[in-house]
């Protein structure tokens, strides 16, 4: 993989900033940004062309963000396979800190868009990412008009880079290992290397062989990811030590349920990030989304799939195949599969049992529309655009309908046994307060639930610092927990708080011999609080 950097300079001058207001928020998906960018090159696009097959160069410009204006932008086109020559519209990498290294918009250095190639509704992405962001850390993603030397190069989608900013965000700093998925899919695997691994994790004897579809974005971390690939291949049992196993099935009951197959459920295991958390866990990051919603159709076993065959793909694709460790090791384990299952079961119910995807996908299309018709170097026709939700487009890619594929496979997946099943049932959540007119205060959190259907094991995670990760406590139903009478389906757990702490977050997770359940659903966002002062007031 050629990583070569060759760079262009021009001469050009502009004031460097203007004083015209900015959008609030760069990723605001209620508004259209706008971005103008002016290279003293008539023939830029085919500089641009050039750069891109000599390697990651950038041609020297100027940009105006929404009114902002800076000198001495790199830009080059972005995407290895989505990259086309003489192409009248790709994806745009733009560098704001290329010369002055502390330039930035709204605290961004880079811009990222995409031409979101293969997607005539233009909503995959977006739709893609607002679903992914309410269970797991997530870009943010928009549209935005991008204007060339005073013509409109075309409407694309802007989206948030994963980098330090984003980092921060999510994990409160970036000072962990943190790694690419980017599977060379050009040369050949060094010699005594595996074939075929992609960004499966499958463990390999030489870092050669990890050099060859990953890479280090953070100054070390090589060990790191080789001790990830060994715990998860070699020794299953102890993978929670090295992963965040929890964030890891969000994201694989994500690409299963929205056929993301340019993912790690995919041929190449590709597209996402590795972040090494201050608890030393490895948490996946989801990346380009512009193939989600069955656009790709590739599983790595056998040929494409057909619609029917996306509609009704099984939701334990890939328990058994080794090569895709990351399932199978995870899948094996009863309460992981269950754990999977339950977060599968979330998402269908938050935005597809209704078909609630599918009026925000309307909402979003209804967005764009004039900026995405007075696009001319757009990919698909206005005819496609409007179809594009209930029907297939293409003869050659065949690109589902988003309603096409997904109300099928949403009916198929209600009424596969494994879906199927009902979960524990969790209600009444409460803790205990001291009691009117006493004057005895309450020291502990008391805390009790309802669970029906069933329970064979109830767990109540908890913490005092949100900065740290939960304990876990199990709940009983034996008449000596908080619990009222033994086996009246009410548990309970009492903790007692540490000196200097009194304010608790918690969860609870209900198992029964089918299913699990968590409460709050959002748990790893939204959790129960109390306090004692509230308690004792």
């Amino acid at each position: 993989m050629k990583r070569s950097i060759l760079i262009l300079f021009s001469l050009f001058f502009l004031s460097t900033f203007s004083p015209v207001a900015a959008q609030d928020d760069f990723y605001d998906v209620n508004a259209i940004q706008e971005i103008k960018i002016t290279f003293e090159q008539d023939n830029w696009r085919y500089v641009l062309d050039s750069l891109r097959f000599n390697g990651e160069g950038l041609l020297l410009g100027a940009i105006e963000i929404n009114g902002q204006k800076f000198n001495d932008i790199g830009v080059r086109y972005r995407g290895s396979r989505s990259f086309q020559p003489g192409n009248k519209r790709n994806s745009l990498y733009i560098k704001l800190n290329f010369i002055d290294k502390e330039q930035s918009y709204q605290g961004q250095q880079t811009v990222k868009l995409s031409s979101a190639l293969r997607d005539p509704s233009m909503v995959r992405e977006v739709l893609g990412y607002e679903i992914a962001r309410k269970y797991m850390p997530a870009p943010r993603a928009n549209y935005t008009k991008v204007i060339v030397n005073g013509e409109y190069y075309g409407l694309f989608v802007n989206v948030e880079p994963i980098n330090d900013a984003f980092l921060t965000h999510h994990f409160g700093n970036s000072n962990g290992t943190f790694v690419q998925c980017a599977p060379n899919l050009v040369e050949e695997e060094p010699q005594g290397c595996k074939s075929d691994v992609f960004g499966s994790l499958q463990y390999d004897n030489s870092a050669k062989c990890y050099l060859h579809n990953f890479v280090l974005l953070s100054e070390s971390g090589w060990d790191d990811l080789i001790e990830l690939t060994y715990v998860l291949n070699q020794k299953p049992d102890e993978v929670n030590r090295v992963l965040d196993v929890d964030r890891t099935l969000w994201m694989l009951a994500y690409n299963n349920l929205l056929v993301n197959l340019s993912s790690y459920t995919g041929r190449y295991s590709e597209n996402y990030y590795l972040y090494k958390d201050e608890q030393g866990h490895f948490l996946p990051i989801l990346y380009d989304l512009n193939l989600c919603f069955g656009s790709y159709k590739n599983t790595g076993i056998g040929s494409d799939l057909k619609l029917k065959e996306l509609q009704e793909m099984d939701p334990l694709l890939h328990i058994d195949n080794s090569a895709k460790p990351l399932i199978s090791r995870l899948l094996s384990n009863e309460e992981y599969k269950k754990i999977y299952l339950a977060h599968m079961r979330q998402i269908m119910n938050d935005f597809f049992r209704k078909d609630q995807y599918a009026e925000r996908a309307k909402e979003l299309q209804n967005l764009i529309r004039k900026a995405f018709e007075e696009d001319t170097n757009r990919y698909y026709s206005m005819e496609d655009f409007d179809v594009s939700l209930n029907e297939t487009i293409g003869k050659r890619s065949r690109i589902p309908g988003l309603k096409e594929l997904m109300g099928p496979r949403t009916a198929f997946l209600k009424e596969n046994p494994l879906l199927s099943v009902v979960p524990p049932e969790v209600s009444d959540v409460t803790v205990s307060r001291r009691e009117r007119f006493s004057s005895e205060k309450v020291t502990d959190f008391k805390i009790q639930a309802r669970i029906d259907k069933f329970p064979k094991n109830v767990v109540l995670h908890y913490r005092f610092d949100p900065s740290m990760p939960f304990s876990k406590m199990e709940m009983r139903d034996d008449g000596q927990h908080n619990d009222g009478e033994a086996e009246d389906s009410v548990f309970g757990a009492v903790i007692t708080p540490k000196s200097d702490s009194n304010t608790i977050e918690y969860f609870i997770f209900a198992e029964n011999a089918k299913a699990v359940t968590f409460d709050p659903p959002r748990y790893m966002y939204e959790q129960y609080t109390a306090s004692l002062e509230e308690l004792n007031n």
